[in-house]
């Protein structure tokens, strides 16, 4: 009963996270956005103490449920394994904790972490960003692909009911790391179920010490177990040790798979008494405990301060990105180290960003966080799907009136790009469509006809959305780029 549960809220939980992911109406993320905002180093980082204290306390009282049930990737390893199971049962074997690998793995991550222009180490082992990458690079253009055949099905039929999107590869390197991440973590849990979870994954080895001291428990009763070891042949953390019946509580994922397997009732969920816990030594335990718990809330505390528009059917160049000194970060996210510091490379808001504005960095200083680049569109100021999105903060929500007031940015006018200097002709775009009037024409006598005006940008004005670049007919480079700002400014 217990399992059937366990599984039926993980489906639940995994189907919709995997949804914010892949949904690019902003639906899903209107009711169920709070799914996102329960995850463990997201709610760290945003500094959200009750979802933090509800989560410890959850695990203190029934062991790693977060594992088993809330974070999605520990539910698709459960899901990889269970097709690995199909073709071996009983395939699982125990095996001691890589103790020295575990809390190397968390040690790095604590201190790239708080390390300047190298944290993309720790957001390559943190669960929700690791998920969050692989749904939106591998999960997402597939479900994008089936929605345009849908939409193109149901245009021949008639009906509007579906509107085809534009598939495409944000960043090849972020790609190329989703990717592997996944087959490795493929192979892992079709071979051994959980070691990712047990021997890679920060949170699972924090949450682990907690789990130690949990009041419910697993227990073999030793009365009824005969060691037959079916228990530990089908414990996907490899925690149990059937033989000396043994339980290593910090690995253990409290998945109930060893209590459905029992055939003789051996295993029950229960409350512990003081007594099996004195035999374990908790005092030793405790001690650790306390000392990298200390290590780990001290690093939070620390941490938390193309689309073508041609107007036709011709043929056109791509666009290409300029190179900027300073990429432009979305509104509410203040400033570059604010952004920089909270953000977990979840890929969240890239794949809610409507207007294909945010996309993975490929600066290694950066890596894998989002950046704002205005090829295939620009970031409209009545937008602010990415800020209702993050749960990390690191875009903090803001409504449109105040992201209409905000500056992340200024245009910046090339002259050796610009079609009225480069080849004489005339062009107002960016001084039309600005929405701001940032942008003026002004007559110049550097210009090759004296009938002729460029652009004259007012950057106190300019709130930095792209539009101008976006739409500048110029190619292969705008004859107008946006700069970002170190610091947001209000207009």
């Amino acid at each position: 009963m217990l399992r059937r549960v366990r599984i039926a809220l993980a489906v639940v939980f995994y189907t919709l996270i995997t949804l914010l992911f892949l949904d690019f109406t902003g639906t899903i993320h209107k009711y169920f956005g709070w799914m996102a905002d329960i995850q463990f180093i997201p709610a760290l980082l945003a500094l959200n103490v009750g979802v933090v204290v509800a989560l410890l306390v959850l695990t203190f009282l029934f062991g790693r449920v977060y594992c088993s049930v809330i974070c999605p990737l520990g539910v698709m390893q459960d899901v990889i394994a269970f097709f690995g199971k199909k073709t071996k049962k009983n395939r699982y074997t125990y095996s001691p904790a890589i103790k020295w690998l575990r809390y190397s793995v968390l040690g790095v991550f604590l201190v790239t972490l708080l390390a300047p222009g190298v944290s993309f180490i720790a957001h390559l082992v943190a669960p929700y960003s690791t998920y969050g990458r692989i749904a939106t690079n591998l999960f997402a253009p597939v479900y994008q692909f089936g929605n345009n055949i849908l939409a193109y099905i149901a245009e021949r039929a008639g009906s509007y009911a579906f509107y085809s999107v534009d598939v495409w590869i944000k960043s090849l390197t972020t790609f190329a790391i989703a990717a592997i991440t996944f087959v490795l973590i493929a192979v892992l849990a079709w071979r051994g179920g959980r070691t990712w979870c047990n021997t890679v994954c920060p949170v699972g080895t924090i949450l682990g010490f907690f789990a130690k001291y949990s009041l419910f428990k697993p227990v073999i009763d030793t009365e009824k177990c005969n060691s037959c070891g079916l228990c530990g042949r089908n414990c996907k953390a490899s925690c149990i040790n059937s033989k000396e019946h043994e339980i290593d509580y910090s690995r253990c994922v409290a998945c109930f798979d060893c209590i459905d397997r029992c055939n003789r009732g051996a295993i029950s969920y229960k409350l512990r008494s003081v007594a099996q816990s004195d035999a374990e030594g908790v005092d030793k335990s405790k001690r650790k405990f306390l000392s990298i718990s200390a290590l780990f809330l001290t690093a939070t505390a620390v941490k938390a301060q193309e689309q073508k528009v041609d107007g036709g059917l011709a043929a056109i160049a791509d666009k290409q990105r300029p190179e900027r000194k300073v990429s432009p970060k979305p509104a509410g996210s203040l400033s570059v180290k604010h952004f920089t510091d909270h953000c977990t490379a979840c890929q969240l808001c890239v794949a809610e960003c409507p207007n294909q504005v945010l996309r993975p960095s490929s600066d290694i200083e950066h890596l894998m966080q989002p950046e704002m680049s205005f090829e295939r569109g620009y970031c409209r100021p009545e937008c602010v799907r990415c800020a209702s999105v993050c749960p990390t903060d690191a875009i903090r929500p803001i409504t449109t009136a105040e992201k209409s007031s905000i500056s992340i940015g200024y245009a910046v006018w090339q002259k050796d790009n610009c079609l009225v200097s480069s080849e004489g002709v005339r062009c107002d775009l960016c001084y039309r469509s600005c929405p701001t009037g940032a942008i003026q024409l002004v007559s110049s006598d550097s210009l090759p006809d004296a009938s002729l005006k460029m652009p004259v940008v007012n950057t106190e004005r300019c709130i930095g959305c792209g539009k101008c670049e976006h739409l500048c007919p110029a190619r292969p480079l705008s004859g107008i780029y946006i700069e970002g700002r170190e610091v947001h400014n209000e207009i």
